[in-house]
């Protein structure tokens, strides 16, 4: 009776094993059509968009003396605080005057205390208001 029940719970382990494991059809078949044509130019489509987005935030950062790391390859732009000044308190500061949301670089380790990363997933216009 007990390599029954043993042989049982192999071939259902087996079964769920086969029906969980990964990611479902659906899942899959978004995955292939991102890499025929038309889902490659959409991927270039929203890599230019958000590279841009990086690019006004890099800009901006630059125009009012800071200096700016990143935006380049990846939409994320690292701003170098001013001495002295830590990344929380200047997260608060932008927060509570703008309402606009940054990352303290602390969040990143003791090598991003001093800096604030900014992130260009977001709407053009807001992009543009932040």
């Amino acid at each position: 009776e007990h390599q029954t029940l043993s042989k049982v719970r192999d071939d259902f382990n087996r079964v769920m094993s086969t029906a969980f494991n990964g990611a479902s059809n659906i899942v899959q078949g978004g995955g292939l059509a991102c890499l025929d044509d038309e889902g490659l130019a959409e991927i270039n489509t929203l890599i230019d968009y958000y590279l841009e987005n990086a690019n006004l935030l890099k800009e901006a950062m630059e125009s009012i003396g800071y200096d700016v790391f990143g935006g380049t390859d990846a939409p994320y732009v690292f701003v170098k605080l001013p001495e002295g000044k830590k990344s929380w308190d200047m997260f608060s500061e932008i927060l509570e005057k703008t309402q606009v949301v940054t990352i303290p670089g602390a969040g990143f380790g003791p090598g991003g205390e001093g800096y604030l990363r900014l992130s260009a997933f977001a709407p053009r216009d807001v992009v543009i208001e932040a």
